[in-house]
């Protein structure tokens, strides 16, 4: 049911004109990750063309060099960690990377619980 929610969400805030991104899903990585290679191989050249991809594009940074533009409630220490970040400010993370299935069921979840973060710019 989540699943089926968090799916409609992304397809009704990508259907309405004009509606801007606010949100921004940033990747922290590390040089030599295992994982971080994984999900290039089998994510990267996908997410920008995916639904959740148009309503927060992929941002990336290295461990070891976070953003000075984010706040972080943590530093991550894992990676990959993916952030959803708007405002400057992270509203919820996905730490790790083992599979297809398991990334894109923690995205659903992570953007069903923060829908804010897509529908606060609407132009007429």
């Amino acid at each position: 049911m989540r699943h089926l929610l968090a799916t409609t969400f992304v397809m009704l805030a990508l259907a309405l004109p004009g509606v801007a991104r606010a949100a921004d899903l940033l990747m922290v990585e590390r040089a030599g990750c295992h994982w971080c290679e994984r999900w290039n191989t089998e994510i990267a050249h996908i997410y920008p063309k995916t639904r959740e991809g148009k309503l927060a594009p992929l941002r990336r940074a290295d461990i070891h060099d976070l953003p000075e533009d984010v706040t972080f409630k943590s530093r991550p220490i894992f990676s990959p960690t993916f952030v959803l970040v708007k405002d400057g400010a992270e509203l919820g993370r996905i730490d790790g990377y083992s599979s297809e299935d398991f990334f894109w069921f923690h995205v659903e979840q992570l953007f069903a619980a923060h829908p804010d973060a897509f529908t606060e710019s609407v132009k007429p």
